[in-house]
């Protein structure tokens, strides 16, 4: 059974609960292993500020930790797991870049992008020039957050996207752009498959013409 995805407890972990989510978009519940939970809570939230561990989120060198992590995971036990982590030039929305190729493959991806602060996202599909994603921070829908701004958010869809952004909007390189990816050399990417349901790329090879 799918469950819905989860928003964030704290001011702090958008990176575990991000992560999570990506595991319950493609998995079943009864198929996540108790040791994922486990290890995502136990690797993230790893930076520290004067008021001690976690308060200034999860950093990069644990999310890639965390890729490999799964990675090895999913060859080394029966879930079928695949990941890969991605950063710099590698990590845009368009039409040849490699995360907008996991979305129409089936897989999902985890993005750092700049939502006042640095913050992890899920992005979950590409429809029309916008991408489906799900941001652990919660607001209602009537919220006037991205008044003026082609964003959408919506409630209806628990289990897949609560947002609607223009390609235009990721691909931003300032820090003051709600949902920039920011700076190239400060971008950050995991893309996570369920192989069981991976489409191939002659799947979607219209995609690509």
């Amino acid at each position: 059974m799918k469950i819905p995805l989860r928003y964030q407890m704290s001011e702090y972990d958008c990176g575990p609960t991000t992560m999570l989510n990506a595991m319950s978009y493609l998995f079943e519940r009864e198929e996540i292993p108790p040791e994922i939970i486990r290890n995502v809570m136990l690797y993230s939230l790893d930076c520290y500020t004067q008021e001690g561990a976690g308060r200034a989120g999860t950093s990069r060198m644990a999310m890639m930790f965390l890729a490999n992590w799964l990675d090895g995971f999913g060859r080394a036990t029966e879930l079928p797991l695949s990941t890969q982590y991605l950063a710099g030039e590698a990590v845009y929305i368009g039409q040849q870049s490699p995360v907008n190729d996991a979305l129409h493959r089936g897989g999902v991806a985890v993005v750092r992008l700049i939502y006042e602060v640095e913050h992890y996202v899920l992005l979950t599909g590409d429809q029309e020039g916008y991408i489906e994603m799900f941001d652990p921070w919660y607001l209602p829908e009537d919220s006037d957050e991205f008044s003026g701004q082609d964003i959408t958010i919506t409630l209806a869809h628990p289990g897949q996207y609560n947002r609607r952004v223009p390609y235009a909007s990721f691909n931003q390189l300032s820090h003051e752009t709600d949902y920039s990816l920011g700076p190239i050399a400060e971008r950050e990417a995991v893309l996570l498959f369920n192989e069981r349901t991976k489409l191939t790329a002659q799947d979607t090879i219209e995609y690509f013409i």
